[in-house]
């Protein structure tokens, strides 16, 4: 079984990564980009019978700071 976990800072929290690519885009003459929020994404490759209850476990856990972040998983 495939899970992909993708993790992104929630609203309102500052994106200083995002910021940095939208400058370097209106920099290259790319000037309708308005913002820009950059995150993560996570393959995992998992035994059978593994649950999607426990990829969350292991986003709750480890792979996303919930305080500042939320995840969304995808059973692939």
């Amino acid at each position: 079984m495939k899970a992909r976990v993708t993790v992104m800072l929630k609203s309102g929290v500052l994106d200083p990564q995002g910021e940095a690519v939208r400058h370097a885009l209106g920099a290259l003459g790319f000037s309708g980009v308005q913002g820009v929020r950059q995150g993560k994404v996570i393959e995992l490759d998992l035994a059978d019978g593994t649950t999607e209850a426990q990829v969350g476990e292991m986003c709750e856990k480890l792979l996303a700071n919930t305080v500042i972040e939320s995840y969304r998983v995808e059973v692939l």
